[in-house]
């Protein structure tokens, strides 16, 4: 197969390449953007907000949403990188729908929102932040250049809105000087925030630990092959089949009572080693299924960046049989390379960074905020950084008030020079409880472990 591009599979564009990165794409010329086209806003947008999409040359969406009263000279524009990467086929005009939907609690903070679908699904970080900055161009050649810019990212929007505050941390002045760059402040929320050479390690030990317990992806007469591939190009498997196997090894959508023996130890063993929540179990199969095929055959050209070989797993009933059985794989360390190119933070931020995460998340580990924080303590940027967290078990979404309350505080920190404390924001927090008719749950106190206490070190 031949080697594939992780940053996008279309031609380069003319022009001067973006922030000096040898495989990313110039923004075509201004003239050539469609301009924004009006559209009635979802429900979850405040009465009288102005919404707008256009499409991007380069693929992909343009999704903006402007409060009503909203002034570029007091105004706050919110950039937003979305989460993903689940669907891997092109572009979804009705990802950017969704998307502000969940995201309405922005418009109802009294700030612009603008985000970009990104050119295609599928792997590729800094793809994603070349979209998402453009997309932030976009909304300001339109509606004009806002007193603040915000960048919020989710998910693996996280990952990718760390990657952007880097890139795009200084700009061209005049005189070939540097000015700052675009973005005041970023905030990153539920973030996958290791690089993707350290935040999807567990992924694989999933797969080596689930088929050496269950033996049936693949199944013994099916074609074999190295897990790390996630599944081969032409086969047919669909989730729903994925699921029934897992289900027929584990008894995971079943109530506890209605499982076999067989199911609850066999259940147990993946669970307790691979360190996740049973009800995720399905979900990040897929992920090491369906995105694994994406990340490792077309974008890494068939190579693997993940790396089990010595890796010491416990919490089964027998670790010895455990470590003895199950498949191993060695990273291919140009892959590891490439892939940690595009997506791992190189802590050289030089605005403040908020960031909130959920302490049960069942999807982005909450120790993946330790990971990020040692980025910028080594890059010496440690004091940028105030890390929040919350009493939740959710991924996608929190608290509707601590939206605002993170809000508040970045710009209170970037107006005033009032770095927050996790205190601050949860105090914050309390006061918009009545108008978000939520309740805040942030732990002022609680500090996130490392990641090697819960992801097997390697």
């Amino acid at each position: 197969m031949p080697r594939m591009n992780l940053h996008a599979l279309l031609p380069l564009a003319a022009g001067a390449l973006l922030a000096g990165h040898a495989l990313a794409q110039t923004p075509p010329p201004a003239a050539a953007l469609p301009a924004p086209q009006p559209r009635a806003c979802p429900a979850e947008v405040p009465s009288g907000s102005r919404c707008f999409t256009s499409e991007d040359p380069l693929g992909g969406f343009y999704w903006m949403a402007l409060p009503a009263g909203w002034n570029k000279d007091s105004g706050v524009l919110v950039v937003h990188a979305h989460g993903g990467p689940a669907d891997t086929g092109p572009a979804k005009f009705e990802r950017g729908d969704e998307d502000l939907k969940r995201w309405a609690i922005t418009v109802r903070a009294g700030h612009a929102w603008v985000a970009h679908t990104y050119r295609r699904g599928g792997y590729g970080v800094t793809m994603a932040a070349e979209d998402t900055e453009r997309a932030r161009r976009f909304f300001v050649q339109h509606f004009g250049q806002p007193r603040r810019t915000l960048l919020h990212g989710q998910s693996y929007g996280g990952g990718v809105a760390s990657k952007a505050a880097e890139l795009y941390a200084t700009a061209d002045g005049p005189g070939g000087s540097k000015l700052r760059g675009p973005y005041d402040a970023v905030l990153l929320t539920s973030g996958v925030l290791g690089g993707g050479t350290r935040a999807y390690d567990f992924r694989l030990d999933l797969r080596a630990v689930y088929q050496h317990v269950c033996r049936n992806h693949p199944k013994a007469d099916e074609p074999q092959y190295p897990l790390w591939q996630g599944l081969p190009m032409d086969s047919k498997l669909t989730r729903a089949e994925l699921a029934a196997r897992v289900d027929e090894c584990t008894g995971v959508r079943k109530p506890a009572a209605q499982r076999s023996d067989a199911q609850k130890a066999n259940l147990a063993t993946i669970v307790n080693v691979i360190r996740i929540p049973e009800g995720s179990l399905i979900g990040h199969l897929n992920w090491a299924t369906w995105l694994f095929r994406d990340l490792t055959q077309l974008r890494l050209g068939n190579r693997n960046p993940f790396d089990n070989s010595r890796v010491q797993y416990r919490g089964s009933a027998d670790d010895a049989a455990l470590n003895a059985g199950v498949l191993r794989y060695a990273a291919d360390p140009a892959a590891a390379a490439e892939l940690a190119k595009d997506s791992n933070p190189e802590g050289r931020v030089n605005v403040p960074v908020l960031t909130l995460h959920a302490v049960k998340d069942p999807t982005a580990f909450v120790e993946l905020e330790s990971a990020y924080r040692e980025v910028l303590e080594r890059a010496g940027n440690g004091h940028l950084l105030v890390q929040t967290f919350s009493d939740e078990s959710e991924h996608s979404y929190l608290a509707d008030a601590q939206y605002p309350a993170l809000f508040t505080a970045l710009l209170d920190w970037v107006d005033r020079g009032a770095k927050p404390t996790p205190q601050k924001v949860a105090d914050l927090c309390k006061g918009y409880e009545a108008a978000y008719a939520s309740t805040c749950k942030l732990l002022p106190g609680y500090s996130s472990p490392p990641l090697s206490s819960r992801v097997a070190p390697r």
